[in-house]
This record gives structure tokens, sequence and C-alpha cells, in this order.
């Protein structure tokens, strides 16, 4: 089935160069995509967006070059609730990648189960109103509790803003929580302000919540990086990032984000993005608690 892009939709950076950084041996890109390809396997009737071809071959070969050794996939909504495409993945990675799922209600317990097997250790619920329909809280809280006997977790993508009317559903969640990009900050405010306050006291509060402190090109407000040798991109965001990832060490996770949906302003080199890392976990130890031992304590820990 062919499919014609949104207009707009920028390509993922084809010459990502080669970061400056070195990881720590066992690093994990703990939140990536994959898109298709659309005729192997084609994009939700429902979908809010139509991207570029971005496979799992595609982000094997990303993850070679910038020198991580596995990844986390996690469902992209332009696939909705079909994990085809995130499944063949996984079952492709030769055990150097787990998965984070969308489901419905519908889904079987059998299903669970083939994903579980295949490498999936979460379920993701999107409430950014731009790309999703509303799902009944209802249905989310059955599904948070189907999949807490699996040991899944579940990963909340929301908006700062939309914080204070989520927080009695999120706090009520039975699985570990993970926060997709620190709940998108508004880099423009203070990073002691009342908006980011709040974040902090719900990672505080309740120590089953985990962030991600990805995704610096979605938050910066300070101008657009060069492709070519700019190394102090996205300076803006880095407080925030720093604060949580010194707060909450053992609670932080980090990816490229790859292919990087819905950017339609500039394409990050993700070489670039990688050496973004030592600017918000500033020691060896920060960096190996970010990069290695929480990732593998959450996706990989019955290989422990």
């Amino acid at each position: 089935m062919k499919f014609e892009k949104t207009p707009g939709w920028l390509d993922w950076y084809a010459g990502p160069s080669k970061p400056r950084f070195t990881l720590p041996a066992g690093a994990v890109d703990a939140h990536c995509h994959v898109f298709g390809p659309g005729e192997q396997f084609p994009f939700a009737p429902e979908r809010k967006y139509t991207p570029c071809d971005a496979g799992k071959d595609q982000l094997f070969a990303l993850r070679d070059h910038l020198g991580f050794d596995k990844n986390v996939i996690v469902q992209a909504t332009c696939h909705g609730a079909d994990n085809s495409a995130l499944v063949d993945a996984l079952r492709h990675s030769n055990g150097k990648a787990k998965g984070v799922a969308t489901v419905k209600r519908s889904v079987t317990d059998p299903q669970l189960q083939e994903m579980h097997d295949a490498g999936v250790r979460g379920v993701r619920f999107n409430f950014v109103k731009r790309l999703v329909d509303f799902t009944p809280k209802d249905e989310l809280m059955e599904i948070a509790a189907r999949i807490a006997p699996l040991g899944w977790h579940v990963v909340i993508y929301f908006e700062a803003v939309d914080l204070p009317e989520l927080w009695d559903f999120f706090t009520a969640l039975p699985t570990t929580v993970v926060v997709d990009h620190m709940g998108r900050p508004d880099v423009k405010l203070p990073v002691d302000g009342p908006q980011f306050e709040l974040f902090v006291k719900f990672m505080r509060e309740y120590p089953n919540v985990w962030s991600k402190v990805s995704c610096p090109e979605r938050l910066s407000v300070s101008g657009l990086p060069a492709l070519n040798g700019e190394r102090n991109a996205y300076r803006d965001v880095v407080p925030f990032a720093r604060r949580i990832v010194e707060t909450f060490p053992d609670r932080v996770l980090w990816g490229t984000d790859w292919p990087h949906p819905n950017l339609k302003d500039h394409m990050p080199d993700d070489g670039l993005l990688v050496d973004f890392i030592p600017h918000i976990a500033t020691t060896p130890e920060l960096q190996r608690k970010l990069l290695v031992d929480n990732p593998n304590r959450l996706y990989w820990a019955e290989e422990k």
C-alpha cells in the first residue's frame, strides 16, 4: 500500500554525526520508534499524520553508529493499536530491543502474552490531544490493571498544562509510571516556577514515577542548532533535565526519539542529541544510571 506523507513532514536526518561523547558500555536508547515501512506495515486509518518510512533496519543502523547497545521502541501513534511493526522489530533485534505497545480494551490475554514473549514491557497512554483522540479513563485503568501482573509499566505522554487535571488518574495507576519528555514543560518559564515544581512534586511524592529526560529538540525555544558542529544546542532545556537527573537519579531514562515524529521546523542530528547528555548528567555515575542501570533494570530485569 502506498502512503503519501503529511505535507510539511520532515524525513529523518540521514547523515548523523558521530557523537563526541562516548556512551558507557551497555547504553540504551530508551525512546525511539519505527514507522512501517508502510507497504509492509500499513499506517492506521485513524492516524492524524502520515510519516516517512523509518523501519527497523535504519533504527538498528543508527543504534550502532551512535554507540548504543540496545533500544526501547515505543509504539508510534501513526500505527494506532496495531503493534505489528513494533513486534517485528523486537523479534529481529537479537534480544537488543524491548517495546512499549498501544492496546485497546479488546486486546486478549493471549495477545498480551504474545507481545510479552516478543519483548513488550509496557503500554503507552497518550493524552496529547493534537495527536490522538480521547480514550475514556476507565478503559485505560482497566488496561493498566490487566498488564500489571505481567510486570509491565505504563508510559504517559502529556503536556505540562494538563498535569493538574490528570493528576488523580496518574496517581491511581497500579504500575510503575514512566513520563515521556518530563511532561513537556514550557522552558520559557522558570525551572523553579509553579509549573515545573508541580512535576517535581509528582515525582517526589510518588516513587513509582519515572521520567524520560529526552527530546530537547521539541522543548527548546532558544533557536535551532546548526546540523554540522553546534554542540551547544538546546541549552535552555538543560536546567530542567539536569534537575530531574540530579534529584531522581535512579528513575530517569534517555532516548533519541528517532525518527522524530511531527517535527516541522528542523530535523535534529542524532549525534548532537547524544552530545546533549553530559550537559544534563554531569558525572560518569549519573551517566551510567541514566543510560545503563535504569533502563536495564526496567526492561531487562529478568535477564539479571
